[in-house]
C-alpha cells in the first residue's frame, strides 16, 4: 500500500478512542495495512481527542456497544477508504467517558452566543424594542442570563461614566460655574463668548478665545454694512493700562518713550485736556528712530479746573495684547517701579468656605445633586462670579508703584468691555438703543446706587448731565461719524439698555427732521464736545465696582418682565433701575491719503465690566452686523492703514507674528503631495511664507555703498544688468548660486564697532519710517508731474529735487521700510507676500501698448530637486537597512541617524530654498524692493490693492531713474505666478 493511503487512512482514525481494537484482517482489499510489516491491533494517536469523529457515530449507530462485529471487506480495489472497519470489543468506561465530552461540547455550543450581535438584535424585528437595549427585564426570559453577562462585560469595558449625565445636572448654577472656569484655564472668555460660539468660527489667540469670522458668508455684507449701515465688533480683549501721578512727572517721563516726529504726542494739546484721544507709536526709552514696541491709543481724564503742577492725572493706554508685555516692562523701567506687582488679579475665595456652601446647597435640596469633580480639587479651580456671559476674577487690578515719582501703574485689562460701531449709522444705533439715566429725585429712597443719589444732590453736576444728554440726541441729526472731529470723547451716564429693548428687530435711521436749530449741530461739526463734557464716572474703579455688583440678574429681571398686568409694556424699575457710566469715542476712520476720506469711520463704546451682553442685545436688535477678527482685517485693509500686529514689523509683537504666519503657511504646505503644490523654486521666489525684511534692507544698503564708493571685488565678476535699469550706479553680482557679494569696508571706531554688535545682538536690524516731515515729501516724489494736485505742487519752502529728500532720511539708520499702497493698473489680485520689484525702461515701452499684460519671469531650475530625491532614496535605504538588522530596536528605527543628518534633510524640502538664502534683490530679472503684506481685491476700489512695506534705498533709486510721468510704476508679482503686474504706489500720509 502506498503511503499516500496510509495517510488518509490514519487521518480517519485519528479521532478513534485508545479502548477500541480493531480485528485482524488478511492482506486483500478489506484489510488494515500492515504497521512495520506485521499484522495486529492498530491504535490510533493518543493525543487526538477520542470519540468527537462524526464517522464513528454513522458506524455505531443502532448497535449496543457490548455487540461485536465482524468486518465487512469491500469490494473492488478501493482498500481500506471503501471497508467499514468494526471494532473488536468496546470497554465501556472509556466509551461513555467519550461520549459525555461529546455531549458536554454540544451543550456549550447551544448555550454560548457565536456571532457579535447583542441578545436583543438577535431577536426578530417585531420583537424588537429601544428599551430592551437596557432593560434586562423586556427580553424574553430564555435570554436574559445571556443579556445579563453582555452587560456586566460591557460595564467593565466602557470607560468610567461621568457623574452628571444629564443636561438638567449640567446646567446648575455650581457646575455650570465651574464648567466655565475649568475652559478658562489657558484662554480668558469675552462677556460674549456664548453669544459668539453659536454663530462664528473661533480662534484661540493672544491668550484670549475670540471670534475669527461668522459661520455663514458675510464677506460682501460686512462691507455694505461698513460703507452704508453699522458694524459691531467686541474690542474687550484690547489692554487698558491706567498711570495715575503729577501730570509733570507723566509727560517728562513718558516723551523718553515717543517722538514728536511722527505726530502728536502725550503733551498735545486736544488730548492732554481731555477732549480727545490720541494715537503714536511707543519705542523703547530715548531709542528713536529704531527698536519700536508698538502702536497706542491714549485717553487723559478731563480736568476742567485749572491744573496744577502738583495734581493727579489719571491716563489710560489702550494696546494690543500681543504687545502688552513689552510696553508694561518699559513703562516699569521708566518710572522705575518694582517687579513684584502689589496685589495679584486672582484671589481665590478660602477652600473652607467653598466646602461649607457646598454642603448648605447639598442640605437645602430635597433631592441629591449631582456635581462634578475636579481632579486637582477645589483650589485649582476658584469659583468665580458669573458676569454677563461668562466668569471673571476679583476687582483687584495688577499694581505697580513707583516710590521715586509716585507714579502707580495699574492694569485694567477685562476690567473694561469695549465695543466698537463702524458705519455711518453707527451713532444712530447709539442714540436708538441708549438712553441717558434719569436724575435721582430727592424724595425717593436712593436704594443700591446711592453714589448716583449723592451725584445728583449737586446742582453743577445736574446742568453737566443734561447737556451732555443734549450733545448725545444731537449726534442723531449728523449724517455719518466723521462730521464730529477725529477721536471726539463724549461722557455719558445711561439706563439700563433692557429696559428699551424693542420687540423685534428694527434698522436705525438718521432723524435730521427732529432737530430744526442747525447751529448747534454746526458747533458740533467744527469745535466737537466741550472739555467738562468729556468726562465721566467711569474713570473711578469704586464706581465701576458698585455698578458691577448692584446689576439686577437676567433671571430678576426676566421675572419682573413676566409679572407685567399688560405683556410687551415698558418695565419701569423707579430708584432700582442701574446706572452705568459710559465713554463714547469717535473713531476717525481713513485720515490718510485723499481717497474716500472718513470711509470706516464710528464709534467706540465703553462700559463697566458685568454690562456687555446687556448692551450687546440691544444694539443686534438695531440693526447691526456682528464681525470678528476677519473682519476688522477687512477694515484695516480698506482703509490702507497697517493691522495689528502683523503689519508692525519692526516690533517684538509683530516679528513673532510673522514667525507664527510662516509656521502654519509652511505646515500647510507639506501637508500637499509634491506634485500639487507650487514649486517656488521654479518661480524665482526665495521665501514664500515670510518677508525677509533684514537680508532686503541689507542689502540695499550695501547697494547704497557701492554708489558712493565703490569697493574693490576679487575673483568674482562684477556685471551692470543695463535692461533691467539705466542707471549705471547699480551694480551687483549675477545671480548664481556659488556667487557671494563681499565687500571690503573701511576699518570701524570703537563707536562704531560698538553699535554694529549692539545691533547684531538685536533680532530686529531694521525700522519703519515715520517722520512725517519725510513722509510727505516721499509722497510727492512718488507721484507723476502731471497728476500733482495744488496741493501737492512742491513749494519754494520744500525739496524739489529727490536727492533734496534723501537728506531727509537720517544717515544713522539706513535700514529704513516705508508703509505704501498699491493700485493695480490693470487686471490682478494681489496676494500675501507677493513680490515689489522695479521695471525696466522696456517695460515702460510695452506700457504704452494698452494690450500689454507685463512682463514675465523665465522659469528657473530646481537645482535641489536632485538632492531631495536622493535624501529620500537614502531614508529609505537606511530604513530598510535597520528594520532588517536583528541587533536594532524598535526604538533605534524611531530615531535618526545623526543630527546633521536630520538637519540636513529639515531644510531640503522640495520646491522651497533652503537656508541660507542668495541675493535677494537680484535674484531675479528685476530687482526686488518690498513685500505686500496685505493684498486682495478690493471692493471699495474696484480694482485689485496691496499694502506692504519697500525699502526706502531701494524707493530712492527706482524714483531717481524713472521718467517724470511714470513716477511710482512698480510690478507687483505673486509668489505662485511668473507674471508680473503693473501698479501705482503711493505713500499715504
Amino acid at each position: 500500500m502506498s503511503t499516500a493511503k496510509e495517510k488518509k487512512y490514519a487521518k480517519r482514525m485519528r479521532n478513534q478512542p485508545s479502548s477500541v481494537s480493531l480485528s485482524d484482517f488478511g492482506s486483500g482489499q478489506g484489510g488494515r495495512p500492515p504497521s512495520n510489516g506485521g499484522r495486529g491491533s492498530f491504535h490510533p494517536h493518543r493525543d487526538s481527542r477520542p470519540g468527537t469523529s462524526g464517522g464513528q457515530q454513522q458506524r455505531f449507530q443502532g448497535q449496543s456497544p457490548g455487540t461485536c462485529f465482524q468486518a465487512t471487506e469491500g469490494k473492488g480495489r478501493g482498500g481500506p477508504p471503501d471497508a467499514h472497519l468494526v471494532p473488536k470489543y468496546i470497554t465501556a468506561t472509556m466509551f461513555a467517558q467519550a461520549r459525555a465530552a461529546e455531549i458536554n461540547a454540544m451543550a456549550k455550543a447551544v448555550s454560548q452566543k457565536t456571532s457579535n450581535c447583542l441578545v436583543f438584535q438577535s431577536l426578530p424585528r417585531h420583537m424588537r424594542r429601544r428599551a430592551m437595549g437596557y432593560d434586562i427585564k423586556r427580553l424574553p426570559r430564555r435570554l436574559r442570563e445571556i443579556a445579563k453577562k453582555e452587560m456586566d462585560k460591557s460595564v467593565h469595558q466602557k470607560k468610567e461614566q461621568s457623574k452628571s449625565k444629564c443636561r438638567k445636572a449640567r446646567r446648575r448654577h455650581g457646575n455650570l460655574q465651574m464648567a466655565f472656569n475649568r475652559r478658562q484655564r489657558k484662554n480668558i472668555w469675552l462677556e460674549t463668548h456664548i453669544w459668539h460660539t453659536k454663530r462664528f468660527h473661533m480662534l484661540k489667540k493672544w491668550g484670549y478665545c475670540l471670534p475669527d469670522r461668522p459661520t455663514m458668508k458675510s464677506y460682501r455684507t460686512c462691507y455694505r454694512a461698513m460703507t452704508s449701515n453699522c458694524l459691531l465688533q467686541d474690542l474687550s480683549y484690547l489692554c487698558c493700562l491706567e498711570l495715575i501721578g503729577e501730570e509733570e512727572e507723566l509727560l517728562k517721563s513718558l516723551s523718553r518713550l515717543c517722538s514728536t516726529d511722527t505726530g502728536p504726542s502725550f503733551a498735545a494739546a486736544q488730548c492732554l485736556s481731555g477732549r480727545r484721544q490720541g494715537s503714536l507709536v511707543l519705542y523703547k526709552a530715548d531709542k528713536y528712530p529704531e527698536e519700536a514696541l508698538a502702536p497706542v491709543t491714549f485717553i487723559w481724564k478731563p480736568n476742567c479746573a485749572p491744573v496744577q503742577p502738583s495734581s493727579k492725572r489719571q491716563l489710560w493706554i489702550w494696546t494690543h495684547p500681543a504687545f502688552k508685555k513689552d510696553i508694561l516692562k518699559e513703562l516699569q523701567n521708566v518710572f522705575c517701579c518694582e517687579e513684584m506687582a502689589d496685589n495679584a488679579v486672582c484671589k481665590p475665595e478660602p477652600a473652607q468656605v467653598l466646602q461649607r456652601e457646598e454642603k448648605q446647597a447639598v442640605v437645602e435640596s430635597p433631592g441629591k445633586k449631582r456635581k462634578r469633580q475636579d481632579k486637582d480639587g477645589e483650589k485649582a479651580v476658584p469659583v468665580k462670579k458669573i458676569v454677563g456671559d461668562g466668569t471673571r476674577d476679583s476687582i483687584d487690578p495688577y499694581q505697580w508703584t513707583s516710590k521715586q515719582a509716585s507714579v502707580t501703574i495699574r492694569d485694567l485689562t477685562m476690567e473694561i468691555v469695549r465695543y466698537r460701531l463702524v458705519g455711518p449709522l453707527s451713532h444712530c444705533v447709539l442714540t436708538e438703543a441708549l438712553r441717558a439715566a434719569p436724575l435721582h429725585k430727592a424724595a425717593e429712597n436712593p436704594g443700591p446706587h446711592s453714589w448716583w443719589a449723592s451725584y445728583c444732590t449737586d446742582p453743577d453736576n445736574v446742568h453737566l448731565h443734561s447737556r451732555q444728554e443734549s450733545l448725545f440726541q444731537m449726534l442723531q441729526g449728523l449724517e455719518d461719524p466723521a462730521q464730529v472731529p477725529p477721536g471726539t470723547i463724549l461722557g455719558l451716564t445711561l439706563g439700563d439698555p433692557r429696559l428699551n429693548l424693542p420687540k423685534k428687530k428694527t434698522k436705525a435711521v438718521p432723524n435730521l427732521e427732529k432737530y430744526e436749530d442747525r447751529d448747534q449741530t454746526k458747533l458740533l461739526r467744527s469745535s466737537g464736545v466741550p472739555v467738562e463734557c468729556a468726562d465721566s464716572l467711569i474713570w473711578s474703579s469704586e464706581i465701576r465696582s458698585k455698578t458691577t455688583e448692584n446689576k439686577i440678574s437676567e433671571q430678576e429681571f426676566n421675572r419682573l418682565r413676566g409679572e407685567l398686568l399688560v405683556p410687551g409694556s415698558q418695565l419701569d424699575l423707579g430708584d432700582g433701575e442701574s446706572k452705568i457710566p459710559v465713554l463714547l469715542i469717535q473713531q476717525p476712520g481713513k485720515v490718510t491719503g485723499t481717497e474716500r476720506p472718513g470711509w470706516g469711520s464710528g464709534w467706540d463704546i465703553c462700559l463697566p465690566k458685568g454690562w456687555g451682553m446687556a448692551f450687546w442685545i440691544p444694539f443686534i436688535y438695531r440693526g447691526v452686523r456682528v464681525g470678528g477678527l476677519q473682519q476688522s482685517l477687512q477694515h484695516s485693509q480698506f482703509m490702507a492703514a497697517p493691522y495689528v500686529p502683523g503689519d508692525f514689523v519692526d516690533c517684538p509683537a509683530g516679528h513673532q507674528s510673522a514667525k507664527d504666519t510662516e509656521i502654519s503657511l509652511l505646515e500647510k504646505y507639506k501637508r500637499r503631495p509634491p506634485a500639487k503644490r507650487t514649486n517656488f523654486i521654479k518661480h524665482g521666489i526665495l521665501a514664500p511664507f515670510r518677508c525677509p525684511w533684514d537680508q532686503l534692507t541689507r542689502e540695499w544698503e550695501i547697494r547704497t555703498m557701492i554708489s558712493t564708493e565703490p569697493p574693490a571685488f576679487e575673483g568674482q565678476e562684477v556685471e551692470t544688468k543695463g535692461t533691467d535699469i539705466e542707471s549705471s550706479e547699480m551694480i551687483h553680482v549675477a545671480p548664481t548660486e556659488d556667487v557671494k557679494l563681499e565687500i571690503c569696508s573701511p576699518p570701524a571706531t570703537n563707536n562704531e564697532s560698538k553699535d554694529t554688535a549692539d545691533k547684531e545682538d538685536r533680532e530686529i536690524t531694521y525700522s519703519v519710517l515715520r517722520n512725517k516731515r519725510t513722509l510727505r515729501q516721499l509722497s510727492v516724489c512718488c507721484l507723476p508731474c502731471r497728476g500733482r494736485p495744488r496741493a501737492h505742487q512742491p513749494s519754494k519752502s520744500t525739496p524739489q529735487d529727490l536727492p533734496d529728500v534723501i537728506n531727509l532720511v537720517p544717515r544713522d539708520v539706513p535700514r529704513l521700510l516705508v508703509w505704501v499702497r498699491l493700485s493695480m493698473l490693470s487686471k490682478g489680485s494681489p496676494e500675501l507676500h507677493a513680490v515689489i520689484c522695479i521695471p525696466s525702461s522696456q517695460d515702460f515701452l510695452d506700457l504704452n501698448n494698452k494690450s500689454f499684460p507685463g512682463p514675465q519671469e523665465p522659469k528657473h531650475s530646481d537645482t535641489f530637486k536632485k538632492k531631495v530625491l536622493k535624501c529620500q532614496k537614502d531614508k529609505k535605504k537606511e530604513k530598510s537597512k535597520k528594520k532588517n538588522d536583528p541587533s536594532t530596536t524598535k526604538d533605534d528605527l524611531a530615531e535618526n541617524i545623526s543630527g546633521e543628518q536630520l538637519s540636513q534633510r529639515d531644510e531640503l524640502t522640495f520646491g522651497l530654498w533652503p537656508q541660507p538664502l542668495p541675493e535677494l534683490s537680484i535674484h531675479c530679472n528685476r530687482h526686488l524692493i518690498g513685500f505686500v503684506t496685505q493684498g486682495n481685491f478690493s471692493m471699495a476700489a474696484g480694482c485689485g490693492e496691496a499694502l506692504g512695506f519697500v525699502c526706502v534705498s531701494g524707493l530712492t533709486h527706482m524714483l531717481s531713474s524713472q521718467p517724470a510721468d511714470k513716477k511710482g510704476f512698480v510690478l507687483i508679482r505673486n509668489p505662485s505666478s511668473l507674471q508680473y503686474r503693473f501698479a501705482k504706489l503711493f505713500i499715504d500720509v
